[in-house]
């Protein structure tokens, strides 16, 4: 089996694969006061609930954005696999199906990247991956496999806990879609200016990439796929129909498949 492990900002996302087939995913709290026993620890007992054998763990891959829980995430996956994990990042992506610019390699996020890798294999072809997470990414790709570049904005959850934390009579709200774009009670009107001010901006930079796409490859606009992920993007599933595709786990497929191909 596949050890799995997404390290995120606000998140750790663990995976166990056999095969293709996922057999359960925990998100556990990022903390970087945490040690890697601490990590370890909690993962055994995960899973044990799930009835899942660390034994069983023969193989591991790893993506990360915290820098300070790399090390000790290593150390977790080589206990778990008896093996060093694949490590996401510029030493293995020249063994990857998709391509990064020129000194892109050191600056695009390896969560990023392993979206990149699975929408590719989910479209082959050019394609746009709106990552919902406590950023807003979307990541570019073109009909050649070659990653064109990528925007990012706060993620929806960042934006409210922004506002209510900076305004006293603000307060946090659900991310749901208002009744009326003309907020008439305070709920309302943040949720009109967040929730379709999101669904503007999505909408607005899914065209206007296309359009870019099309002028700097020749792709037709008609032709990109447009992929979205992360927790949060069923806040705007049910308000637009810019999305080709809805994958709650494209990044930790993504990870599945670069170890694959690094094996």
């Amino acid at each position: 089996m596949l050890l799995a492990i997404d390290i995120g900002n606000t998140n750790v996302v663990v995976a166990v694969f056999d095969g293709e087939k996922i057999v359960h995913t925990w998100r556990i709290a990022t903390d970087t006061r945490r040690t890697g026993d601490e990590y370890k620890s909690i993962l055994l007992t995960l899973m044990s609930d799930e009835h899942i054998s660390s034994s069983q763990i023969d193989k591991a891959v790893l993506s990360s954005v915290v820098p300070d829980l790399t090390g000790p995430f290593v150390s977790v996956a080589t206990s778990f696999a008896g093996k060093k994990p694949v490590i996401v990042g510029p030493d293995i992506y020249d063994k990857l199906p998709v391509r990064l610019p020129e000194g892109a390699a050191h600056e695009i996020g390896t969560d990023l990247v392993c979206n990149a890798v699975a929408a590719w294999q989910m479209t082959h072809s050019a394609n746009i991956v709106i990552d919902f997470g406590t950023a807003l990414s979307i990541t570019i790709t073109d009909q050649t496999g070659t990653v064109r570049g990528v925007d990012i904005a706060p993620g929806l959850g960042t934006a409210v806990h922004s506002l209510s934390s900076g305004a006293a009579q603000l307060p946090t709200v659900p991310l749901v879609a208002p009744p009326s774009s003309i907020g008439t009670n305070t709920i309302h009107s943040i949720q009109a200016g967040i929730v379709l001010g999101y669904k503007g901006l999505v909408e607005y930079l899914i065209s206007q990439i296309k359009t870019d796409l099309n002028k700097l490859t020749g792709v037709p606009v008609e032709d990109v796929r447009v992929v979205a992920t992360g927790g949060l993007n069923s806040v705007l599933k049910p308000i637009t129909d810019v999305f080709t595709h809805v994958d709650r786990s494209l990044t930790i497929t993504g990870l599945r498949l670069i170890a694959e191909f690094c094996s």
